[in-house]
């Protein structure tokens, strides 16, 4: 069993610390809210620490699962950060979605360091971190890779060694590009189901096993026509990793009209109201 610190406990983290605690690893956590990290180790054991480093220290794996590059940055390089404090060849996966460019940063960081690196965004949101049940898109070395699949093991159903260091949160930026289509796509369906005074219970039997079907259609349809949306992935999560699509693209030449497109429409939602709404909110601006 390995010794290992989680950094960031929110819907995500909490719940894949838990996983790994379970399966019998040492772990301490740390999380801005002191609180937040001293309610895990009443449930879960282990122990809490004050800061990043002191999380760290003489650890053999560090995961961190926090909110954006900043925190990340703060987590890992600042006055208390984590690589500090490891020995080398440690490990650290980081499963935030975050910038390719800070995912190269951290990597080099970490080398110069002695210390094994991955990118390891997830998907699947929070039903699959508590489930254990995450897709998890990876980028670094071969070395790194083989420390890091079977402590991520305890949390995932699907691990993919994508490539180089940046290349996970390359794709977790092409799952949130699919994702903005697709959603799109349901709503505008569901709601000219609802125009044309269709059973939408009926209409989803229909087309949710055929070509039209999707996660998105399976698991949101039924909320949307409901008009429930206080669960899921914020808006504001996915204006986030959106935005970070689309910086992306502007430096490798890419074209996303309708990602550009669906991160307008999500603006409005947040104008609505919405911002820590489900994604599937995105209906909320189409009106009845």
């Amino acid at each position: 069993m390995a010794k290992i610190s989680f950094l960031g406990l929110g819907v995500m983290g909490g719940p894949m610390a838990g996983h790994l605690a379970s399966k019998g690893h040492d772990v301490t956590v740390y999380n801005r809210t002191p609180e937040k990290a001293e309610a895990w180790v009443r449930r879960h054991g282990g122990r809490s620490a004050p800061t990043p480093a002191a999380a760290a220290e003489g650890a053999d794996a560090v995961f961190s699962c926090v909110g954006a590059d900043a925190d990340l940055e703060a987590v890992t390089l600042g006055a208390q950060g984590a690589f500090a404090a490891m020995r080398e060849g440690a490990l650290f996966v980081d499963h935030t979605t975050v910038s390719a460019e800070i995912a190269r940063r951290l990597a080099a960081e970490g080398g110069e360091r002695r210390l094994l690196v991955v990118d390891a965004p997830v998907s699947g949101g929070q039903a699959g971190a508590e489930n254990g049940t995450l897709s998890i898109m990876c980028g670094g070395t071969r070395a790194a890779m083989d420390r890091a699949r079977p402590l991520m093991e305890a949390y995932a159903a699907r691990i993919v060694h994508i490539g180089e260091a940046g290349a996970g949160q390359q794709t977790k930026m092409v799952n949130q590009i699919a994702i903005a289509g697709a959603i799109q796509g349901v709503a505008e369906a569901l709601r000219f189901a609802q125009a044309s005074g269709l059973d939408a219970d009926k209409v989803f039997e229909a087309v949710s096993a055929g070509a039209a079907g999707s996660w998105q259609m399976s698991n949101r349809w039924a909320t949307m026509a409901r008009d429930e949306f206080d669960f899921g992935f914020a808006v504001n999560w996915m204006r986030k990793d959106l935005g970070l699509a689309l910086q992306e693209a502007r430096a490798n030449g890419a074209t996303l009209p309708v990602a550009a497109l669906v991160d307008q429409f999500y603006a409005e939602v947040q104008q609505m109201g919405g911002a820590r709404q489900d994604t599937s909110s995105i209906i909320r601006r189409l009106g009845r």
